[in-house]
Parts: C-alpha cells; structure tokens; sequence
C-alpha cells in the first residue's frame, strides 16, 4: 500500500502566511476608520446674542429682533423743546408728542405691530426681518436688519387740511441697519434710511404758481452705539445727516445721547435729542430744532416684553 507523507510548510513560510493574514486584517480596520473619519461633520451656527438691549435705540431702531411668539409693548415719548427753561419747566409743559405702539414676531427672524400716535392722530404699521446675523466664529462679521413702516394721518378732512384723496394721508420709511457687537460693553450701527410722503407742503412764487416746498423723497444716514458701564446699565447715542436737500424747510441734523436701563422683561431709555416725534418720517423730514440753539427735547422708550 503506498504511503502519502504530508509535509508542513517550514517555520518560515508559517510565519509570512501569518504576517499576510494580519496585514489583511489590519488593512480592513484601517480602511473602516478612514471612512468614518472623512465623515463630514455639521456644526450648527451660534450668532452673537444682545447686540444692543432691545428694539430702540433712541430715535433709530435696532438689527435686534426678538425670539419667535415674543409680543412687545413700546411707549415712545418726547416732551417740548428745553430752550425755554423755566417758563414751561424745560418742556415738560410745552407739549408732549407720545406714542404707544404694540408688535408680535410669529416666526423666527420676523416681525410686525402697529402704533397710535398722539401727533396728527397718526397710526402706523410696521415690520422688520433680521436679514443677516453676526456669528461668533467671524465668517458673518455684522448683523444686517431691514425695518419699514406705513403711517396714516387720521384727521378729519377739513378747508386746514391739505388732503384731496385718501393717498394724500400716507408716508412711508425704510431703514437697512448694519450693526456689530465688538465685545460684550461695545456695539454700532450705521443705518441708511429713506422716507416717502405722497403729499408735501406748497408754497406761491412770485407769479402765483403753485411750487413744492419739499421733495417727496429723502434720504438720511444714522449712526448710532452702545458702550456699557454695568451688566445692566449703557450709555447710548444717535447721529442722523440729512442727504437730501429741499427747496424750503431743510431738516437739521439729529445729535442725541442718554441712558439705557435693562432688566429681565423691561428696557427703559431716558435722553437728551432734538428729534422731537416718535414717527421716523416725520423726524428725518419736518424737524426744525435745531441743536445749535439748544432746541433739545427730554425723551424717554420704555419696552415691554412676553414670551408665549
């Protein structure tokens, strides 16, 4: 009977099979890590929080809007002009211009309200959308906010009252802001900003023709900034430039300056401006006090907030 001898590999060839066996192996692991790695990993954006304290910031509103299903209450107040000191205790008797408005954000980055407004019966609708948002890693480095209202003049028609149709009664502003927060005390903003009316004062030249007075278009630039002394304490303050320039009854540069206080649901502001109503278009097109003289008015916005 024949014999069949097996013979083993050597010891050295047993020892390549099981270097090739765990290069495989190891090969494969390897390969699996790689793709977990490469992976991509999604970080989701954290945006600069409180770039100022709330909507206002005097006579300008704010990039600021607040969270989804917020309702806000706003008080907006302007006494007369402190120039003539104690004959109407600085203006605190020389008529007082206010505003109460209301507002609700229904969904994230929007929101809209309306107002009343003691100057003219006006009432006013109103919107801002937060276009773009700082970013805490710098790639988006301001916050860029679109602000708009309609306003209405409410009074009754009469022989005083220059309006022939309903159109006559509107105006209009537009407002881009683009703010930065640069540390936690320090913020700015620069807002560019234009304001409509449909119907603007006449006068009678020399040959008894009817000329316009004012355009039906102005433009106006703002700057405007926050420096905090507390956690809940800033000092605030508003320069706005005229652009355009009108036939009659050119608008003076706004310079204004003051306090603001915040809590948990409050944002209070007390100040120092010669911006005398709580309507944008009307302040940046009618108003004739003029700073060089003194001709400041006290104001102060008080701001309410709910979350629901």
């Amino acid at each position: 009977m024949k014999k069949y001898i097996i013979h083993f590999p050597s010891f050295q060839l047993r020892l390549l099979l099981l270097l090739l066996v765990a290069t495989v192996i190891t090969g494969a692991e390897l390969k699996a890590q790689d793709s977990t790695a490469a992976a991509p990993v999604v970080k989701k954006k954290s945006f600069v929080k409180n770039t100022f304290e709330g909507n206002f910031l005097i006579d300008n509103q704010t990039v600021m809007v607040p969270i989804k299903g917020t309702f806000e209450f706003d008080i907006n107040h302007r006494f007369g002009t402190i120039d003539h000191q104690f004959k109407d205790l600085f203006g605190l008797f020389g008529g007082a211009n206010m505003r109460l408005g209301f507002s609700y954000t229904p969904i994230k980055d929007l929101q809209v309200g309306f107002g009343a407004n003691n100057y003219n019966m006006i009432v006013d609708y109103s919107l801002k959308y937060a276009v773009l948002k700082q970013t805490k890693d710098g790639k988006t480095p301001v916050s860029i906010t679109y602000s708009g209202n309609a306003a209405m003049d409410t009074r009754a028609k009469s022989d005083a009252l220059p309006i022939v149709t309903t159109s006559d009664r509107f105006s209009f502003f537009n407002q881009v802001m683009v703010a930065r927060k640069f540390s936690e005390a320090f913020s700015t903003q620069v807002s560019f900003n234009y304001a409509h009316f449909n119907n603007v004062p006449g006068y009678l030249d020399a040959n008894h023709i009817v000329q316009t007075a004012m355009k039906n278009d102005h433009y106006s630039i703002s700057v405007s900034g926050r420096f905090k002394i507390s956690p809940k304490t800033s000092i605030i303050a508003n320069y706005e430039q005229p652009l355009t320039e009108h036939p009659l009854n050119n608008v003076y540069p706004n310079i204004s300056f003051g306090l603001d206080m915040k809590s948990s649901g409050h944002d209070f502001q007390v100040f120092f401006g010669n911006y005398g109503n709580t309507i944008p278009q009307f302040n940046s097109v009618y108003s004739d006090n003029d700073f060089t003289k003194g001709q400041y008015v006290i104001g102060f916005n008080i701001s309410r907030l709910w979350n629901f």
